[in-house]
């Protein structure tokens, strides 16, 4: 496989130095890409990133992901608006290997490959490094003019920033020079491959090689990934859309790529998987016939959920999306565990109820008359229950007046109570 054709038809290139084809034709190539380890979990935000050094491996190259150790204790300011906060080094540490144990389902980090994935940290090589020795061996290569004319360093001069740019983080384009310097001394890593807006970062390190030793070396950028509509791609109201299924459960990821635009499940199913162009092309023009059934949104759901979670917790996201807006049964709801429900009903109106009254038995009716307002009166709870219109833990409602007890809990203290096809409640027993 050629890798920069691979990445031109998923629309993965922005924009490319002269020379890396070839580069690429003639030898297996060692390339890294920059990880910022800020939180102890990537989010869907480095996804593109991961999915070039991904589909590097596959084409015969050997990635190296390079956790900013260093770099991520200075900030870099390149799209931002303020500096960030800077993390410890035990946090660091913690981060990395988190980050180490996700990239592990993307890459081959374990086998006996001539291409096989390494991690590597730059605070293990620039924790030692002197400020004296740091200015004598990068800073007197690199012109402040060159610096300056960066467009990171001038959106934040020119009014953008609060705070102006501090000398901390206007010194992170030799920071990330000088680890691409170290790579290709001690790697022989000739590629530095990341987001669009690190092309200013990637080119300070080229030209630092080129000036220090004459090295020819590369690089190439992937696009940013927006929404169709200009959104922040990744943002949800809640925030990122995480990896880890501690801060995004694996139900609420899938939710995430089921929900995308028809424009963007067009684009996203070329970035997001490692599904070939025959297998899209197909599953685009299938789509396009009958746009009504999703085909492209369930299958980038499917793949991206079955690669970053499992293919049992992709099922059980299919199973609990079936809940909400299928005709599942009470077995299925009874097999959710406590998080997965609580993701699925999120936003629908919630009660609590004495847990006390319920182990010693109440009449439905009184339960959702009297302790939580899920009807306005008996004489309506009535009516509906009669017409089959009211269930229980998605069973109907045999009488109005059924008796709830302690059996009937979900997780021993959630009642899922449904009014009419679309109308759930959920009851919090305490």
């Amino acid at each position: 496989m050629n890798f920069v054709e691979e990445l031109r038809w998923r629309g993965m290139v922005h924009t490319m130095m002269p020379g890396t084809e070839e580069l690429l034709e003639k030898e297996m190539v060692t390339a890294y890409l920059g990880i910022d380890p800020t939180a102890d979990s990537l989010h869907i935000g480095h996804l593109c990133g991961v999915m070039m050094l991904r589909h590097f491996q596959r084409c015969g190259h050997k990635p190296l992901a390079l956790v900013g150790g260093a770099t991520g204790m200075i900030g870099d300011p390149s799209g931002k608006s303020q500096e960030r906060n800077l993390l410890d080094e035990e946090t660091l540490r913690h981060n990395q290997e988190c980050i180490k144990k996700q990239l592990g389902k993307f890459l081959d980090f374990e086998s006996d490959a001539p291409n096989k994935a390494e991690l590597v940290n730059n605070y293990d090589w620039m924790k030692d490094f002197s400020f004296l020795d740091f200015a004598r061996t990068v800073g007197k290569h690199i012109t402040v003019n060159y610096m300056m004319a960066k467009e990171s360093v001038q959106k934040r001069l020119n009014g953008e920033a609060r705070d102006g740019l501090s000398f901390t983080e206007f010194t992170y384009q030799l920071l990330q020079g000088y680890d691409f310097l170290h790579l290709y001394e001690t790697k022989n890593c000739k590629l530095q491959l990341g987001g669009s807006d690190q092309w200013g970062n990637i080119t300070t390190g080229a030209e630092l090689i080129r000036r220090t030793n004459g090295g020819e070396v590369y690089a190439l950028t992937c696009p940013l990934i927006t929404k169709a509509d200009g959104g922040k791609f990744g943002k949800t109201e809640s925030g990122n859309i995480w990896l880890d299924p501690r801060y995004t459960s694996p139900y609420k990821f899938y939710q995430f790529w089921l929900n995308v635009s028809d424009e963007d499940a067009k684009r996203y199913i070329k970035i997001f998987t490692s599904l070939s162009k025959e297998e899209i092309d197909a599953l685009t023009a299938e789509h396009e016939q009958a746009p009504h059934l999703r085909v492209l949104q369930k299958r980038l759901a499917k793949e991206v959920t079955i690669m970053v979670h499992s293919e049992a917790d992709y099922n059980a996201a299919v199973e609990a999306s079936g809940i909400l807006f299928g005709n599942a049964t009470s077995d299925a709801l009874k097999k959710l565990d406590e998080e997965t429900l609580l993701s699925v009903f999120e936003g629908v109106p919630q009660f609590e109820v004495s847990k006390a009254e319920i182990e010693a038995g109440i009449k439905a009716v009184d339960l959702l008359t009297e302790k939580a307002a899920v009807f306005p009166s008996k004489g309506e709870m009535r009516k509906l229950v009669q017409g089959g219109g009211v269930s229980l833990n998605k069973e109907k409602l045999g009488a109005f007046d059924q008796v709830i007890t302690a059996a009937d809990l979900l997780d021993k203290k959630y009642l899922l109570i449904q009014r009419g096809k679309k109308n759930y409640y959920l009851l919090i027993a305490k």
